[in-house]
Protein backbone atom coordinates (compact mmCIF):
# COMPACT_ATOMS: atom_id res chain seq x y z
CA UNK A 1 0.00 0.00 0.00
CA UNK A 2 1.54 3.65 -1.12
CA UNK A 3 0.69 6.50 0.62
CA UNK A 4 0.88 9.40 -1.73
CA UNK A 5 1.78 13.15 -1.45
CA UNK A 6 -1.00 14.26 -2.35
CA UNK A 7 -3.74 15.78 0.78
CA UNK A 8 -6.02 12.29 0.96
CA UNK A 9 -9.16 13.38 2.55
CA UNK A 10 -10.01 10.96 5.26
CA UNK A 11 -13.19 9.44 3.31
CA UNK A 12 -10.84 8.65 0.26
CA UNK A 13 -8.29 6.81 2.50
CA UNK A 14 -11.14 4.71 4.07
CA UNK A 15 -12.26 3.83 0.62
CA UNK A 16 -11.12 0.64 -1.26
CA UNK A 17 -8.75 -0.63 -1.53
CA UNK A 18 -7.64 0.60 1.95
CA UNK A 19 -10.86 0.15 3.42
CA UNK A 20 -10.21 -3.63 2.84
CA UNK A 21 -7.19 -3.60 4.18
CA UNK A 22 -8.04 -1.86 7.14
CA UNK A 23 -11.67 -3.57 8.34
CA UNK A 24 -10.09 -3.96 11.93
CA UNK A 25 -9.04 -1.37 14.19
CA UNK A 26 -6.00 -2.91 14.60
CA UNK A 27 -5.30 -2.90 10.59
CA UNK A 28 -5.63 0.97 11.22
CA UNK A 29 -3.26 2.01 14.08
CA UNK A 30 -0.99 0.07 11.31
CA UNK A 31 -1.93 2.86 9.30
CA UNK A 32 -1.30 4.94 11.79
CA UNK A 33 2.15 4.30 11.85
CA UNK A 34 3.01 3.63 8.34
CA UNK A 35 1.53 7.16 7.87
CA UNK A 36 4.24 8.22 10.46
CA UNK A 37 6.99 6.87 8.86
CA UNK A 38 6.16 7.26 5.72
CA UNK A 39 6.00 11.59 6.37
CA UNK A 40 7.85 11.96 9.70
CA UNK A 41 8.12 15.68 9.59
CA UNK A 42 4.57 16.77 7.82
CA UNK A 43 1.30 18.69 8.56
CA UNK A 44 -0.23 15.37 6.24
CA UNK A 45 1.45 12.77 8.83
CA UNK A 46 -0.28 15.16 11.77
CA UNK A 47 -3.36 15.22 9.83
CA UNK A 48 -3.75 11.30 8.71
CA UNK A 49 -2.34 9.95 11.61
CA UNK A 50 -5.27 12.44 13.81
CA UNK A 51 -7.69 11.08 11.61
CA UNK A 52 -6.90 7.34 11.20
CA UNK A 53 -6.81 7.44 15.10
CA UNK A 54 -9.71 8.95 15.89
CA UNK A 55 -11.48 6.36 13.37
CA UNK A 56 -10.03 3.53 15.44
CA UNK A 57 -11.14 5.23 18.14
CA UNK A 58 -14.89 5.05 16.98
CA UNK A 59 -14.77 1.61 15.68
CA UNK A 60 -12.92 0.50 18.72
CA UNK A 61 -15.36 1.94 21.52
CA UNK A 62 -17.44 -0.82 21.47
CA UNK A 63 -15.06 -3.27 22.48
CA UNK A 64 -12.77 -1.22 24.79
CA UNK A 65 -10.92 1.31 23.65
CA UNK A 66 -7.79 0.50 21.69
CA UNK A 67 -4.90 2.97 21.14
CA UNK A 68 -1.52 3.21 20.42
CA UNK A 69 0.51 2.27 23.61
CA UNK A 70 2.54 5.31 23.64
CA UNK A 71 3.67 8.20 25.63
CA UNK A 72 0.66 10.70 24.79
CA UNK A 73 -2.18 8.04 26.63
CA UNK A 74 -0.11 8.04 29.69
CA UNK A 75 -1.91 10.15 31.65
CA UNK A 76 -5.36 8.41 30.60
CA UNK A 77 -4.49 5.48 31.51
CA UNK A 78 -3.34 6.41 34.68
CA UNK A 79 -6.98 8.15 35.36
CA UNK A 80 -8.22 4.62 34.13
CA UNK A 81 -6.26 3.21 36.92
CA UNK A 82 -7.05 5.48 39.77
CA UNK A 83 -10.87 5.33 38.78
CA UNK A 84 -11.01 1.78 39.86
CA UNK A 85 -10.86 0.18 35.85
CA UNK A 86 -9.22 -2.25 34.16
CA UNK A 87 -6.77 -1.73 30.79
CA UNK A 88 -4.70 -3.67 28.79
CA UNK A 89 -1.32 -3.15 28.39
CA UNK A 90 1.63 -5.18 26.42
CA UNK A 91 4.99 -5.82 28.25
CA UNK A 92 8.29 -7.44 28.03
CA UNK A 93 6.57 -11.14 27.89
CA UNK A 94 3.40 -10.90 27.36
CA UNK A 95 -0.16 -8.36 26.87
CA UNK A 96 -1.50 -8.19 30.44
CA UNK A 97 -4.62 -7.07 32.17
CA UNK A 98 -3.58 -4.15 35.36
CA UNK A 99 -5.59 -2.62 37.59
CA UNK A 100 -4.71 -0.90 41.25
CA UNK A 101 -3.87 -3.07 43.38
CA UNK A 102 -5.09 -1.14 46.42
CA UNK A 103 -8.65 -1.76 45.11
CA UNK A 104 -10.66 -4.43 45.88
CA UNK A 105 -13.44 -3.30 43.63
CA UNK A 106 -10.82 -3.74 40.66
CA UNK A 107 -9.57 -6.93 42.02
CA UNK A 108 -12.36 -9.01 41.76
CA UNK A 109 -13.27 -7.49 38.43
CA UNK A 110 -10.01 -8.85 37.47
CA UNK A 111 -11.13 -12.38 38.52
CA UNK A 112 -13.76 -12.04 37.24
CA UNK A 113 -12.86 -10.90 33.30
CA UNK A 114 -10.79 -13.67 33.49
CA UNK A 115 -12.82 -16.19 34.69
CA UNK A 116 -10.18 -16.97 37.46
CA UNK A 117 -10.40 -18.77 41.38
CA UNK A 118 -10.04 -16.24 43.63
CA UNK A 119 -7.63 -18.44 45.06
CA UNK A 120 -4.96 -18.34 42.28
CA UNK A 121 -2.74 -15.26 43.33
CA UNK A 122 -2.38 -12.28 41.39
CA UNK A 123 1.12 -10.44 40.94
CA UNK A 124 1.93 -6.68 41.20
CA UNK A 125 3.95 -4.40 38.78
CA UNK A 126 6.27 -1.29 40.23
CA UNK A 127 7.93 1.03 38.13
CA UNK A 128 11.39 0.81 39.75
CA UNK A 129 13.27 -1.70 41.96
CA UNK A 130 13.43 1.30 45.06
CA UNK A 131 9.92 1.07 45.10
CA UNK A 132 9.73 -2.86 46.04
CA UNK A 133 10.13 -2.50 50.18
CA UNK A 134 6.82 -0.11 50.09
CA UNK A 135 4.84 -3.60 49.25
CA UNK A 136 7.54 -6.46 50.13
CA UNK A 137 10.39 -7.35 52.60
CA UNK A 138 13.84 -7.23 51.03
CA UNK A 139 15.88 -7.01 53.92
CA UNK A 140 17.07 -10.76 53.59
CA UNK A 141 17.91 -10.49 50.20
CA UNK A 142 21.49 -9.88 48.53
CA UNK A 143 22.84 -6.40 48.01
CA UNK A 144 22.50 -6.14 44.33
CA UNK A 145 20.35 -9.07 43.71
CA UNK A 146 17.41 -7.08 42.58
CA UNK A 147 19.15 -4.66 40.46
CA UNK A 148 20.72 -8.01 38.76
CA UNK A 149 17.48 -9.17 37.74
CA UNK A 150 15.15 -6.38 37.00
CA UNK A 151 13.21 -5.12 35.10
CA UNK A 152 13.48 -7.73 33.19
CA UNK A 153 11.01 -10.91 32.28
CA UNK A 154 10.86 -11.88 35.67
CA UNK A 155 8.75 -12.56 38.60
CA UNK A 156 10.15 -12.48 42.26
CA UNK A 157 8.09 -14.15 44.90
CA UNK A 158 9.13 -12.03 47.92
CA UNK A 159 7.82 -12.13 51.70
CA UNK A 160 4.72 -9.92 51.68
CA UNK A 161 4.72 -6.72 53.96
CA UNK A 162 1.58 -6.73 56.08
CA UNK A 163 2.25 -3.25 56.49
CA UNK A 164 1.78 -2.35 52.98
CA UNK A 165 -1.08 -0.09 51.35
CA UNK A 166 -1.71 -3.57 49.22
CA UNK A 167 -5.29 -4.49 49.20
CA UNK A 168 -5.57 -7.09 51.83
CA UNK A 169 -8.17 -8.85 49.78
CA UNK A 170 -5.10 -9.19 46.60
CA UNK A 171 -4.08 -13.06 47.73
CA UNK A 172 -5.77 -13.32 50.76
CA UNK A 173 -4.27 -15.76 53.48
CA UNK A 174 -0.81 -15.91 51.55
CA UNK A 175 2.42 -14.27 52.99
CA UNK A 176 4.19 -13.35 49.87
CA UNK A 177 3.39 -11.25 46.54
CA UNK A 178 5.03 -12.49 43.47
CA UNK A 179 6.55 -8.40 42.02
CA UNK A 180 7.40 -7.64 38.33
CA UNK A 181 8.72 -4.98 36.74
CA UNK A 182 8.69 -5.60 32.96
CA UNK A 183 11.31 -4.21 30.74
CA UNK A 184 8.99 -1.90 29.08
CA UNK A 185 8.71 1.87 29.37
CA UNK A 186 4.73 2.41 28.93
CA UNK A 187 3.25 0.11 31.80
CA UNK A 188 6.17 0.83 34.27
CA UNK A 189 5.26 5.09 33.48
CA UNK A 190 1.68 3.69 34.30
CA UNK A 191 2.65 2.29 37.43
CA UNK A 192 4.98 5.35 38.53
CA UNK A 193 2.31 7.57 37.70
CA UNK A 194 -0.31 5.47 39.75
CA UNK A 195 1.55 5.99 43.12
CA UNK A 196 0.33 2.39 43.79
CA UNK A 197 1.34 -0.96 42.59
CA UNK A 198 -0.68 -2.82 39.66
CA UNK A 199 -2.02 -5.80 39.78
CA UNK A 200 -1.01 -7.78 36.94
CA UNK A 201 -2.12 -10.97 34.76
CA UNK A 202 -1.66 -12.27 31.71
CA UNK A 203 -4.91 -11.04 29.13
CA UNK A 204 -6.46 -14.52 28.52
CA UNK A 205 -9.03 -16.74 29.97
CA UNK A 206 -7.75 -18.62 32.90
CA UNK A 207 -6.48 -21.76 31.10
CA UNK A 208 -6.19 -20.30 27.64
CA UNK A 209 -3.18 -19.61 25.42
CA UNK A 210 -1.65 -16.19 26.46
CA UNK A 211 -1.53 -13.16 24.24
CA UNK A 212 1.30 -11.63 22.46
CA UNK A 213 -0.61 -9.73 20.23
CA UNK A 214 -4.38 -7.38 20.95
CA UNK A 215 -6.13 -10.01 18.54
CA UNK A 216 -5.36 -12.66 20.56
CA UNK A 217 -7.68 -11.04 23.60
CA UNK A 218 -10.36 -9.45 21.49
CA UNK A 219 -12.70 -10.82 23.15
CA UNK A 220 -11.76 -9.54 26.30
CA UNK A 221 -11.74 -5.58 25.11
CA UNK A 222 -15.20 -4.70 25.80
CA UNK A 223 -14.00 -5.70 29.87
CA UNK A 224 -11.33 -2.64 29.57
CA UNK A 225 -11.48 0.93 29.78
CA UNK A 226 -8.47 1.04 27.27
CA UNK A 227 -6.78 -1.71 25.35
CA UNK A 228 -2.79 -0.09 24.16
CA UNK A 229 -1.48 -2.00 21.06
CA UNK A 230 2.28 -2.59 21.34
CA UNK A 231 2.13 -4.18 18.48
CA UNK A 232 3.31 -8.43 17.75
CA UNK A 233 5.61 -9.23 20.86
CA UNK A 234 8.40 -11.10 20.00
CA UNK A 235 9.42 -14.18 22.06
CA UNK A 236 7.47 -17.10 22.59
CA UNK A 237 3.89 -17.72 25.13
CA UNK A 238 6.11 -18.75 27.91
CA UNK A 239 5.88 -15.88 30.37
CA UNK A 240 7.77 -14.97 32.86
CA UNK A 241 10.45 -16.56 34.99
CA UNK A 242 8.67 -17.22 38.00
CA UNK A 243 11.36 -17.50 41.23
CA UNK A 244 10.59 -18.34 45.09
CA UNK A 245 12.96 -16.00 46.88
CA UNK A 246 10.79 -16.27 50.41
CA UNK A 247 13.61 -18.54 52.03
CA UNK A 248 16.68 -16.50 52.81
CA UNK A 249 19.80 -18.03 51.29
CA UNK A 250 18.08 -20.42 48.79
CA UNK A 251 15.68 -20.00 45.56
CA UNK A 252 13.10 -22.07 44.40
CA UNK A 253 11.91 -22.36 40.54
CA UNK A 254 8.22 -22.02 40.23
CA UNK A 255 7.61 -21.41 36.16
CA UNK A 256 10.29 -22.16 34.07
CA UNK A 257 8.81 -18.93 31.78
CA UNK A 258 11.23 -16.94 29.22
CA UNK A 259 14.45 -16.32 31.29
CA UNK A 260 15.38 -19.20 33.48
CA UNK A 261 18.79 -20.05 31.86
CA UNK A 262 19.72 -16.08 32.75
CA UNK A 263 17.64 -16.27 36.07
CA UNK A 264 19.52 -18.94 37.59
CA UNK A 265 22.84 -17.63 36.33
CA UNK A 266 22.13 -14.36 38.15
CA UNK A 267 21.16 -16.48 41.48
CA UNK A 268 24.02 -18.63 41.62
CA UNK A 269 26.51 -15.30 41.80
CA UNK A 270 24.77 -14.04 44.20
CA UNK A 271 25.17 -17.63 46.21
CA UNK A 272 21.59 -18.56 46.50
CA UNK A 273 21.12 -22.47 46.36
CA UNK A 274 18.40 -23.94 44.50
CA UNK A 275 16.05 -25.34 47.60
CA UNK A 276 15.14 -28.72 47.24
Amino acid sequence: MVITRMAISMKSLLSFPIRKFCWRSTHLLSAVSLCQEKRPNSAFRCRMSQDLEKTCKEMGSKAGMLVLASERYIEESIKAIKAGKIIAVPTDTLYGLACDACSAAAINEIYEVKGRQLTSPLAICVADVSDIPRFALVDGLPHGLLDSLLPGPVTLVLRRDDSSILEKSLNPGLHSIGVRIPDYKFIRAIARGSGSALALTSANLSGQPSSISPKDFEHLWNRCAYVFDGGLLQGSRAGSTVVDLTNPGSYKMLRPGSAMEKTVAVLLSFGLEEAI
